[in-house]
């Protein structure tokens, strides 16, 4: 080798030691060049002379003895002896001596002679490298020029189970297998060619008398060279690093687990996750399968051996057969099953060589093996919190090698890692399922029947975040034909979101039966949300990171009759407006606080809006996530709006495509009134003075137009209606009466006047004069109210077209 060529040569090697010849009586009789640099004796002072007169000093003369001795007896010698120079110094010098035979002559001695620092290096050095050889335990292999194999050490004997002396003449790989031993051939050639060393390059080893046993190796080459730069091969240094593999596979398993499991609460996702961790790394095919009440978010019984859903499944290679059964699946596992057991007792089973019935055995009780050249099963519990949640059967049939106790282990910690993962989606799903049923529960079924608008709606909850959110919109109907639109978004998610969206409904609608202004109703709930937050914070109950209670709101009123809407918004996004025409704009609305501040106004806008306008209310999640500019979305928008459909629900559904995602993140409502005008044939209105004869002309105006719309079944009943409500006008208002007949869904009389005195209902005494005539109007009636406006008031009823109330 190029290293020992350079400076660690045999010292003993005739071109470098001094050689010296003794007879038997210890005369030198021969001295060489190398003697005399050593010496510093020429051969012509030395040859006759005794050895232990002229090399030796006297006080050394007993150990020089002793050596001699020892050299006779032994026929040879070895070792470190202290010698005399010419000029009186000491020289150690490492010295061996052989018996030479000269036949007649006798006996003569040959001694070979170094430095004995020399010697000792060279001795180190043959000690290395016998070492390497027979105790070193890292693999040692050297291959010639011709890559044949020269010579290996005994560790590669120990690592293989083929005898050191099998590998002589052998080319490189020729006991692995065909990809292995291709491996090792390239790797020998690179080196030999280009005399780069490789370091610590891996190399999978697999015997062909033991093709099963996979092992690993590390591998550093180098090639060899004599001083004058001759290749002479190349050698390796192997290292079985097997056991360090497998702990550092294992090891990146369980931090794949902690890293790619469990990344989203949806119990179908963590277990096809838990699928592809384990394949190819620990297993050729994996399938996870669940208890059907864990894949509906239920909290499973204990011991239940099924029914189960195959929810996550891979396989290695794409020419490999996959799963029998396919994901979203139900399984069935006969009773004597590994899963079957594992699914009851929660306990792991590990067959590390399956019988060769096995497969078809196991396919009769509905286990299907995945490939029919399955050897080798894991089946383990998914249990968390003492519950098991279904199973994860691995299976090998690839790989050649069969599981062991250490898969097994490893395979019950990733279970156990997913199991928790599994769990909290379970749970989550169960939340989700929970806040999905309340809202649901406390959001509209159906659109209302009402003549003042076309309804298109859309709610799509959430399918991402920690929970639902608080989106809910309402269409509810108010006196005089006219309708009330109202969508709104509660600050945060989840269950307690959803309580505080139905408790805003609930009170919207009762707000909206006062036929409030659109800024009075928001004002109203404002101290509503105040009151709430009050509330929660009195009993400890914000939730962490939130706001205690909060929402945006906003209430639009649009009259049929007289085409104008009214609208008001606390902190919520402005509606859009698209006329006949297909212009589009936003209203331009004050924005006013969110709900929960508290204490600040809020300001109604009237707008008039043509009949066949759009109105288009909706939250936050149909104009795009939080990170994108809220000018670009609303634009984005309004170009959608821009181009309305024939039909409302397709008008609805092409901006629900263009703007929401397959899977949103927010609650999305978007809610589209198509605005109509009450007939003019079907409203009638008169003005009467503040006299006593105007109850009588209003009995007249009435009986005449009920004639004219051919209600004269009507006529008795709304005459006395009118005649009260006028008279109860001239009496307590003081003021001019407005007589309005609507014809719609039902009949609607309105009588206005400018006074917010509000009228009462009373049971009035026998001996009374009045007091009876809004008893009897409330009896003839099937709704009767009274609204406010900024000028006075408005007492309304209603009867239905078919007949009087009983």
């Amino acid at each position: 080798m190029t290293e020992l060529s350079e400076s660690h040569d045999d010292p003993f090697a005739p071109h470098l030691a001094a050689l010296v010849v003794l007879d038997d009586r210890g005369v030198v009789v021969g001295w060489n060049r190398r003697a005399q640099e050593l010496l510093g004796h020429s051969d012509t002072a030395v040859i006759g002379r005794p050895a232990f007169e002229v090399l030796v000093d006297p006080p050394d003369l007993p150990a020089v003895t002793e050596a001699a001795a020892k050299c006779r007896r032994a026929g040879g010698w070895f070792g470190v002896l202290t010698l005399r120079h010419r000029d009186g110094q000491l020289v150690e010098l490492g010295l061996r001596a052989h018996e030479l035979s000269c036949g007649d002559r006798g006996r003569e001695w040959f001694l070979a002679g170094a430095p004995a620092a020399d010697v000792l290096e060279w001795q180190r050095d043959r000690a290395v490298l016998d070492g390497l050889y027979r105790q070193c335990p890292i693999g040692l292999v050297v291959h010639g020029p011709d890559q044949r194999i020269l010579r290996v050490n005994r560790a590669i004997e120990r690592f293989s189970g083929v005898p050191a002396a099998d590998f002589r003449g052998l080319s490189t790989g020729r006991m692995l297998l065909a990809d292995d031993a291709r491996k090792a051939v390239d790797r020998v050639r690179q080196v030999m060619q280009t005399g780069k060393p490789l370091v610590y390059s891996e190399q999978f080893v697999r015997l062909e008398q033991d093709p099963a046993r996979e092992r690993v190796a590390l591998v550093s080459s180098f090639r060899m060279e004599d001083p004058s730069g001759r290749v002479l091969g190349v050698a390796e240094m192997i290292e079985d690093i097997t056991e360090r593999h497998r702990a550092q596979r294992r090891l990146a398993l369980l931090d794949q687990v902690g890293s790619r499991i469990g990344t989203t609460l949806d119990v179908a996702e963590t277990a096809r996750e838990l699928a592809e961790v384990m394949v190819p790394h620990l297993a050729d095919h994996a399938s996870v399968d669940l208890l059907q009440a864990v894949t509906r978010g239920e909290e499973p019984t204990r011991a239940v051996a099924g029914p189960v859903v195959r929810l996550g499944t891979c396989s290695v290679g794409a020419q490999q057969p996959g799963p029998p059964h396919p994901e979203g699946h139900p399984v069935e596992f006969g009773p004597d099953t590994p899963q079957a057991g594992c699914l009851a007792e929660g306990r792991p089973v590990l067959e590390p060589v399956l019988p060769p019935d096995w497969v078809s055995a196991a396919g009769r009780q509905g286990v299907q093996a995945p490939d029919p050249g399955a050897h080798s099963l894991i089946v383990v519990p998914l249990a968390a919190r003492g519950l098991v949640l279904g199973v994860m059967t691995l299976w090998r049939s690839r790989r050649p090698d069969a599981f062991e106790t250490d898969d097994l282990t490893l395979a019950q910690e990733l279970a156990s890692r997913a199991a928790v993962a599994i769990d909290n989606a379970r749970r989550f799903t169960q939340q989700q399922q929970t806040a999905f049923t309340l809202q649901s529960s406390l959001l509209p079924r159906t659109v209302p029947d009402q003549s003042a608008v076309e309804v298109a709606l859309r709610y799509l909850p959430a399918s991402a975040g920690p929970g639902l959110g608080g989106d809910w919109f309402d269409v509810i109907p108010l006196s005089g034909a006219r309708v009330a639109l109202v969508v709104g978004d509660v600050v945060g998610r989840g269950i307690h979101a959803a309580a505080t969206m139905g408790r805003l409904r609930t009170a919207v609608h009762t707000l909206a039966s006062l036929d409030l202004e659109p800024d009075e109703v928001l004002s109203r709930l404002d101290d509503l949300v105040d009151l709430l937050a009050a509330e929660h914070e009195a009993v400890g109950e914000r939730p962490v990171g939130e706001q205690v209670v909060g929402a945006t709101c906003l209430y639009a009123v649009y009259d049929p009759v007289s085409g104008r809407c009214s609208v008001a918004r606390a902190g919520h996004p402005p509606p859009v407006v698209t006329a006949p025409d297909g212009q589009v704009a936003l209203l331009d609305l004050p924005a006013g606080p969110p709900l929960g501040l508290g204490g600040l106004p809020f300001e109604t806008r009237d707008i008039e809006l043509a009949e066949g306008s759009l109105l288009s209310l909706y939250t936050n999640g149909i104009i795009g996530e939080r990170h994108i500019d809220a000018d670009a979305a609303l634009a984005k928008l309004c170009a959608a709006l821009a181009r309305p459909a024939g039909a409302l629900e397709r008008t609805c559904q092409a901006v629900i495509d263009a703007l929401v995602p397959s899977r949103p993140s927010d609650d999305v409502v978007l809610l589209i009134a198509r605005t109509r005008m009450l007939p003019r044939a079907d409203v009638a209105s008169w003005h009467l003075p503040p006299e006593p004869a105007s109850a009588g002309r209003a009995r007249a105006l009435t009986s005449a137009k009920l004639t004219e719309w051919g209600l004269e079944h009507l006529a008795f009943t709304t005459e006395l209606i009118a005649s009260e409500l006028v008279t109860n006008v001239y009496r307590y208002a003081g003021g001019p009466a407005t007589l309005r007949l609507i014809r719609e869904q039902c009949l609607v009389c309105e009588v206005s006047d400018t006074s917010h005195t509000s009228p009462h209902l009373r049971h009035a005494r026998t001996t009374d004069e009045g007091g009876r005539g809004l008893f009897l109007v409330a009896q003839m009636t099937e709704r009767w109210g009274t609204r406010y406006t900024r000028d006075g008031k408005t007492v309304w009823t209603e009867q239905p077209l078919t007949g009087t109330p009983v």
